[in-house]
């Protein structure tokens, strides 16, 4: 481990090292250790630090110099997309799947040695969701789920965890249907934590670490999203989201 890496205190009182001690290699690997317990979890959210790592390595917590966001009002569908989407038959439901898409986004993909979502990590996740923390987004086509994310939500912020595609086009789906509830809530963005180029193509902006934790700050101190988002959201066509 990097000398300059903090190993946490067992008690999640404790805390984390500000976000800007972070190492610039690898990029953004602030802290090892402590416990994925939501009073651990809630508190990096709120310090824009997430945690990723994998089977056999401690507890990993990261806070990248830059960070990928989404404005709410800013998800792009391609006009290819957007022609198939209206003559579709999916519909979107939000926390009436949450532990199936979770299990979804932690399946090991062709090319992949294994996932990141390990158990733990899956459980940690789950209890944040039966306390009103973390939300799913699910795609069905009937019952079938098709795509779909999940992540966690703390005042007018969303971080968004992972997200999956079943069929084609799921995920982005997902995407859209999120940015326009949580738009629709006053939220005015959420957070992707790493670029990838599927994600910049779909509006994804690049904000530097200072920026985005100032604007952590200011959203996660008001008014919360709704604690259980089923009865709220509703049943939604998918066909409704081509614009």
């Amino acid at each position: 481990m990097h000398p300059r890496v903090a190993i946490l205190a067992k008690d999640p009182a404790a805390g984390f090292p500000p976000a800007t001690q972070a190492l610039s290699e690898p990029d953004g690997l602030l802290a090892a250790g402590g416990d994925l317990s939501p009073a651990r979890l809630l508190d990096a959210y709120r310090h824009g630090i997430f945690p990723w790592y994998e089977r056999d390595q401690p507890i990993l917590w990261w806070s990248p110099a830059r960070r990928l966001v989404f404005r709410t009002d800013g998800v792009h569908l391609s006009r290819r997309f957007r022609r198939t989407l209206r003559t579709s038959s999916w519909t979107v439901r939000a926390d009436t799947s949450f532990d199936a898409v979770v299990a979804a986004c932690a399946a090991i993909r062709p090319g992949q040695r294994g996932t990141w979502i390990t158990a733990e990590m899956r459980a940690a996740y789950g209890e944040l969701h039966r306390l009103g923390h973390a939300h799913s987004i699910e795609v069905f086509d009937r019952e079938r789920l098709v795509g779909g994310l999940y992540g966690v939500a703390i005042g007018r912020m969303f971080y968004a965890e992972s997200m999956f595609s079943g069929d084609s086009g799921g995920s982005k789906v997902a995407l859209r249907a999120l940015a326009s509830w949580i738009d629709r809530l006053g939220a005015p963005m959420f957070d992707a934590q790493l670029e990838n180029p599927h994600l910049r193509r779909m509006g994804g902006e690049l904000m530097p670490r200072d920026r985005f934790l100032a604007e952590v700050a200011r959203l996660t101190a008001l008014p919360g999203l709704p604690g259980s988002w089923e009865a709220a959201f509703g049943g939604l066509e998918a066909a409704a989201l081509a614009g």
